[in-house]
């Protein structure tokens, strides 16, 4: 009796977590969906009221309000974005009403990284943070380095500062 109540508590538990995998999965594929469609309110729908997000340039780490601000006129003129995942990993925690991911997108600054972090609200999933980060090959990371220095050296001198 007991083995049996366990494999069914497994199972179920199993069975959740690849519908709820499969929501996570649509949730993401609809959001990057939106953006390249011009869907500023799905866009934005999709995620949680008190979101975070962390863009490719170091000053980008906006709250939901801050990114929609910075977003709105490039969604205004129809200059938006196109990501599409190439692979993509989910993750639970134990209670199921806390996913992270982490996927590797097709864009138009070739693969990105992006990773972040889903809060189930109801029987929806909202995303609450999300970190979008260029690859750079590993051989071109001192190329790289040099072509993002003198930007990137005032800023570290800024920040020092606080």
């Amino acid at each position: 009796m007991k083995k049996t109540l366990l494999l069914l508590l497994f199972v179920t538990s199993f069975a959740n977590a690849q519908t709820d995998k499969e929501k996570i999965t649509h949730t993401l594929d609809a959001w990057h969906k939106a953006a390249a469609e011009v869907k500023f309110d799905a866009y934005f729908n999709a995620l949680a009221d008190n979101a975070i997000y962390i863009g490719t340039d170091a000053t980008e780490n906006w709250t939901k309000k801050e990114f929609q601000i910075w977003a709105k006129p490039f969604f205004d003129k129809g200059t938006t974005w196109n990501f599409k995942a190439l692979e993509r990993h989910i993750f639970f925690d134990k209670s199921g009403k806390l996913a992270w991911f982490d996927e590797l997108l097709d864009t138009q600054m070739k693969i990105c990284r992006g990773s972040g972090v889903l809060v189930k609200v109801g029987k929806e999933w909202k995303i609450q943070h999300y970190v979008l980060s260029m690859t750079i090959p590993n051989d071109e990371v001192d190329a790289v380095t040099k072509i993002k220095a003198p930007v990137e050296d005032a800023l570290i001198a800024k920040l020092q500062k606080k």
